[in-house]
């Protein structure tokens, strides 16, 4: 009887540490399970392109680029409007340039002198420094580099030949409308009558009339006629009076 009762009672330990090892085993696949199961968080598109998504930070699919706008080479001092894509986005002068930061892509610059604007095509890319300067085409174009200056005519040049004077005068209309323009021009002169062959003084005179455009200058011509004669000793041409309609 009592080697039945020892034998019974090693089965039921044998039983005992049986289950509790089979217990633990599980315990630890549990945790195993559980800590596999986190992954970082993902989202897929239609096409089946994965992106990650940061969430702590600012998310912006618009790029954008550097572009600086300059007349640095301008001889008058003058704030000028710069326009972006028909959108006034700022003023540059010649000692100060205007820097922008615009989205990838092609846009249109333009900088104007009263009614004489220069336009730029210009491309940015995320990354790319941009640089127009209008200084060389404003100053080709822009024939009067005084914006604020009233409309005026100048000689710029005369010759004689043979008994006429040709005087060369130069219009200049810096407003921003056209304007009907006209000059009066004299020339003194001296010479030796053919006749008498006394010595004679006298004056030419003469009218010169031109539209000129807004903005803009225009050179004409104008011819004074001397008296018949000798020995021509003459001054320099003047403007005696500008008419302005």
């Amino acid at each position: 009887m009592k080697l039945i009762e020892l034998f019974a009672l090693v089965t039921v330990l044998g039983l005992i540490l049986a289950g509790g090892c089979v217990a633990m085993t599980n315990k630890n696949t549990e945790n195993t399970t559980t800590a596999a199961a986190f992954a970082p968080f993902s989202n897929t598109s239609d096409s089946g392109v994965t992106t990650t998504t940061n969430v702590t930070g600012n998310n912006t699919s618009e790029l954008k680029g550097s572009l600086r706008v300059s007349v640095s080479g301008l001889l008058y001092p003058v704030n000028l409007s710069v326009i972006l894509d028909n959108e006034t986005v700022g003023t540059v002068t010649p000692t100060t340039p205007l820097y922008l930061t615009v989205s990838e892509g092609n846009h249109t610059v333009i900088v104007c002198v009263s009614s004489v604007c220069e336009r730029e095509d210009v491309t940015t890319r995320f990354g790319r420094y941009v640089n127009v300067d209008f200084s060389e085409r404003l100053q080709r174009d822009v024939k009067f580099q005084n914006p604020t200056a009233q409309p005026a005519a100048r000689i710029l040049d005369y010759y004689k030949n043979g008994d006429t004077i040709t005087v060369v005068v130069e219009f200049i209309n810096p407003s921003k409308k056209d304007l009907m323009m006209s000059v009066e021009v004299s020339c003194g002169y001296n010479y030796i009558d053919d006749r008498s062959n006394l010595k004679m003084g006298d004056s030419a005179r003469g009218m010169l009339t031109q539209n000129v455009k807004a903005g803009q200058s225009t050179t004409e011509l104008l011819y004074l006629n001397f008296v018949s004669g000798q020995s021509y000793s003459y001054s320099s041409p003047v403007i005696e009076e500008l008419k302005i309609k």
